[in-house]
């Protein structure tokens, strides 16, 4: 988890950037000082393919970005699911969405063009909106994990507590906890100076990827990542796993089999939301941290994993858990079917 925000230097790491140092700034000036751009990476030793590693890559995309719209478009038309639980699933596909589309141009760009070479301001944007929306999924499971809670804590109350006034505040307090925090540290990258190659480890630029490439003092940098991890990943982390700890006592004084299973049946989409998010950043972290001498492909991938598996699964698990979205989505592909042959 600390691999969010915070720094790990490989030997992998450094060989392969001193290589494409070589590479693609033969001829320019490498001395220290500001970087007014970085190189991106694709996946190493691949390069003569990466047109056709880039084709799971457009599938993935496709499947999260039509996903979520779809799972956004039946919430919308569907009165029956204009309700604080699809609220919430609703959040949680823009949150998915806006990850795609945060990681989308370069990745396509590296992989198609072979264009690797991205300014710093935009690269500075794009680590805040990957490192936003990702601490904004957190924050969404948090919220869902809570609405489980009352929902099944709490039923007859459920309504009454969770109103759309309330639904909207937490809402927009996701987006201001969420979206407030990444310029405090941000806004210093470009005073750094830049003594190492600026070779990126990945198509898609993250913090503790560009730091660990200055020589500046990077202090107030690593123990801002700490205090980003410890107050909203660990919160969030500790709220939810308090909250289905809340729910199990609650559901084994339910004296009746059935209701207990029907009960737990309810949280089985939100559990396994929670588990794609948070085993593959926990993943993540231990490689870098643990495996540092692996193949940077393990590394590579990982990092992908991170940012494309939950986009991607969610509205598959929610389609396939939820029967309200499961009918959603068989309604638009008969429909479409229905066109077709009727032209």
């Amino acid at each position: 988890m600390l691999y969010v925000f915070l720094p790990f230097r490989s030997s992998y790491s450094n060989c392969r950037k001193m290589a494409s140092w070589n590479n693609v700034m033969t001829g320019t000036n490498s001395s220290i000082g500001q970087a007014p751009s970085f190189y991106l990476s694709g996946i190493p030793g691949c390069e003569d393919v990466q047109h056709f590693i880039s084709i799971p890559f457009c599938v993935f995309y496709l499947i999260g970005i039509v996903g979520n719209c779809t799972v956004l478009h039946i919430i919308h038309t569907d009165k029956s699911l204009h309700e604080p639980m699809y609220y919430f699933l609703a959040m949680l596909s823009l949150t998915d969405m806006g990850m795609c589309i945060s990681t989308l141009p370069t990745v396509l760009r590296t992989f198609w063009f072979d264009a690797k070479e991205i300014e710093m301001n935009t690269c500075i944007a794009q680590m805040y909106f990957i490192h936003t929306f990702s601490l904004m999924e957190s924050a969404v499971l948090l919220a869902m994990a809570f609405d489980r809670y009352v929902a099944i804590c709490d039923p007859l109350r459920y309504s009454s507590k969770l109103t759309p006034q309330c639904i909207v505040y937490i809402g927009v307090f996701i987006v201001i906890r969420c979206s407030t925090v990444l310029p405090v540290v941000l806004v210093h990258i470009p005073t750094f100076s830049f003594c190492h190659s600026p070779v990126l480890s990945h198509s898609f630029c993250l913090h503790q990827d560009v730091i660990q490439l200055t020589c500046s003092d990077i202090s107030f940098n690593v123990l801002y990542g700490l205090f980003v991890v410890a107050f909203y990943w660990g919160v969030d982390s500790l709220g939810i796993f308090l909250s289905y700890a809340l729910i199990l006592c609650s559901v084994l004084h339910i004296a009746s089999q059935g209701g207990k299973l029907k009960a737990l049946s309810t949280c089985v989409s939100h559990i396994c939301a929670v588990l794609i998010l948070y085993v593959p950043m926990i993943g993540l972290s231990l490689v870098h941290r643990f495996a540092k001498h692996s193949s940077p492909i393990i590394h590579i991938t990982m990092a992908d994993i991170y940012l494309l598996v939950p986009p991607v699964l969610n509205p598959v698990i929610y389609s396939v858990k939820t029967k309200q979205i499961r009918q959603g989505f068989l309604g638009i592909l008969l429909s479409k079917r229905i066109g077709l042959a009727q032209t």
